[in-house]
Order: structure tokens, then sequence, then C-alpha cells
């Protein structure tokens, strides 16, 4: 591969976006990286990754937020880029009960936004971020591309299944080839300060109590950085075309006449969460002082991910135990943080 072909990451400064951006660079691919490195969480941290970023060759920063469309605009205009890989948005399914205008500025307003820049500039793929979180209330497991989607049961759910609608929309008017990743759970080195995982390192090694949710009655489909990066760039380089008949309607909801696919992306192998605790304990070395709490609005009891067309399409399947996952990250974390 070489510099020749460009490829644009948003969010590029976040968790997922450092590593597929990193990823990407090690491939040989030109990438652009965009990012408006608000203060969601530690900022410190966000240009801490885009340092490692900006010291290698290829790498171009863009710092805009989705909501920005002369910007937007401009970035497209001015590259010619392959294929685009979006994976910014404003996360947090708890801040989005609290400050709901930033989830509908950076999700609807700013994914159309990268949708009609596509569009316009004839991009040959959008890949782009969805989440586990769209089965909302739904109660069969595994969790299935082909189940319903329509009961999200917090607002950041509701913005990521409006995504996938929207892409719909513009592979259906406009032929553009996009494909939706259902994340579950993803933790690792360079993690979100905002995740249980890594809020609960932070607890256990300053002797705070950690918050435990529903008593500890939770379980979650935890998949590392590694696993999530892999299948990210297996996907991009599969292209979602027509159905050969011609048909306009299927009854998989996940796939359709036009150039439209979605797919979970998780580790098949739900943990409870009190077993996640004990995991990070041992890897930490110290227990946690516990703090139990009832279910938040908006939190799901369990999730675990049907991967099923994940390993048909691109024969992989995400194998990091968790055990190897948590400790990776705790020896990250203790170097980072000292």
């Amino acid at each position: 591969m070489t510099y020749d072909t460009h490829i644009l990451v948003t969010g590029c400064a976040g968790f997922i976006g450092f590593h597929v951006a990193r990823r990407l660079l090690d491939e040989g691919y030109a990438v652009t990286g965009l990012d408006n490195l608000n203060d969601y969480y530690d900022v410190s941290l966000k240009r801490a990754r885009l340092e490692i970023l900006r010291e290698r060759h290829g790498f171009t920063f863009v710092h805009a937020a989705l909501e920005d469309r002369g910007t937007i605009e401009a970035t497209f205009a001015s590259n010619d880029y392959a294929i685009v890989i979006h994976l910014a948005a404003q996360a947090g399914v708890r801040y989005s009960l609290q400050n709901p205008h930033a989830y509908v500025d950076s999700n609807l307003t700013g994914f159309v936004n990268i949708l009609e820049a596509c569009r316009t500039f004839g991009i040959g793929h959008l890949v782009y971020a969805s989440s586990s979180s769209v089965y909302g209330a739904n109660r069969k497991q595994p969790f299935s591309e082909q189940d319903a989607t329509d009961r999200p049961v917090s607002l950041y759910a509701a913005t990521k299944k409006a995504n996938e609608l929207l892409a719909h929309t513009y592979s259906h008017l406009y032929k553009l080839p996009t494909t939706g990743i259902r994340f579950f759970t993803v933790y690792g080195p360079w993690g979100r300060p905002d995740m249980a995982y890594f809020s609960f390192a932070q607890a256990i090694l300053t002797g705070e109590p950690i918050r435990i949710f529903n008593e500890g009655k939770m379980k979650r489909d935890f998949t590392y950085i590694d696993d999530a990066v892999e299948a990210v760039i297996r996907l991009m380089h599969r292209i979602p075309g027509p159905r050969p008949d011609g048909e306009t309607m299927w009854d998989d909801p996940t796939v359709s006449h036009p150039p439209y696919r979605i797919y979970n992306v998780g580790s098949h192998r739900p943990v409870p969460l009190l077993t996640f605790v004990e995991t990070l304990e041992q890897a930490l070395g110290r227990k946690a002082i516990k703090e139990w709490l009832p279910m938040q609005p908006g939190d799901v009891k369990d999730t675990y991910a049907d991967i099923e067309e994940l390993i048909r399409d691109t024969g992989y399947c995400p194998e990091t135990p968790l055990k190897e996952g948590l400790d990776a990250f705790v020896a990250w974390y203790r170097s980072y943080y000292g």
C-alpha cells in the first residue's frame, strides 16, 4: 500500500479513532484525522493520542467540529479521499440525559454533514460507528443484526439508530456504499476515562469506591481494542454492493438492494460485571471498595453480540481474552499515569 490512498478518519483523537488511524498509518495509507478535541473527557489524553499520530509520516490533522458544515466541505474539497471512516460522535449514555443538544449537534447534524460530503465528492465507501446500544430493551440474546432495533432506551442510542437510517437513505438515493459497525463495549490501552473499566481502575488505585449499578447483576460483551480495529480494517475493504437479483426489498434489515450493510463487532463472550471487576482487581493487584447502586436510566442489563455475519463476510472472529486485554490496559495505565 502507498500514500496514494488517502483515508479520512473522524474522531482521530478519540479512543477507537486513534487506534484505527495509527493502524492505517502502519499499513502505509495517507490519513487525514479530524477531531474537535472537546472537553467531554480529559483533553490532555486526546492531545497525547494526537501527538503520537502527528509524529507519523502521512498524517494530517484538521481541527473541526462535525456540525461545522463549511469546514467539513472544505476538507473534502481539498483532498481526494478514497474512504471515510467516521468514528467521531458525542459518546456516553448518561451524559445524553444531561446535555441532549450535544448529541443532536454532533450525532445528527454532524452525521448528515459527513453523508452530504461523501455524496458530493463521490467517496467510495463510508464506514461509520454505530453502537450495541441500538438494541435497547431487546430481550432476545445474543443480539443479531436481524433483530428489531426500534426501542432505544437512551438519546445516545436513538441518535445511533438514526445514523443507520440516514445511511440507508443515502445508500438508496445516491448509491453511496455505507457500512455501519455496532461496537460492543470496546476497552483497552488509551481508552476513554468515562468508561467503567477506566474509572474503576482509577478508583481502585486511589482507594476510592467504585459504583456498581443494578447490584452487579449485569453482563457486557467486552471487545478488546485491537480486535475492534481489525474488524474495522477488514470491513473497510469489503465495500457493499447491490443485491445481485435487483430486488429492492429484503427481509434482512441489515442488507438491502442499496449498497448498505450493518455488522456487530463484539467478543461474543458476555462477562458478568462482578467477574469483570475481579479480573481487573487481579490485574491491578488491589481490591475494590464497592458501592452498590440501583440501575441507572438509559442503561441496559446485558449485551451479547451475535457475530456470525462478521465471521462469514470477513473471516475474522475477535479472540482476545478479557484477562489479556485488561492486563494490557493496566500496563498502559500505570505507564501513562505513573
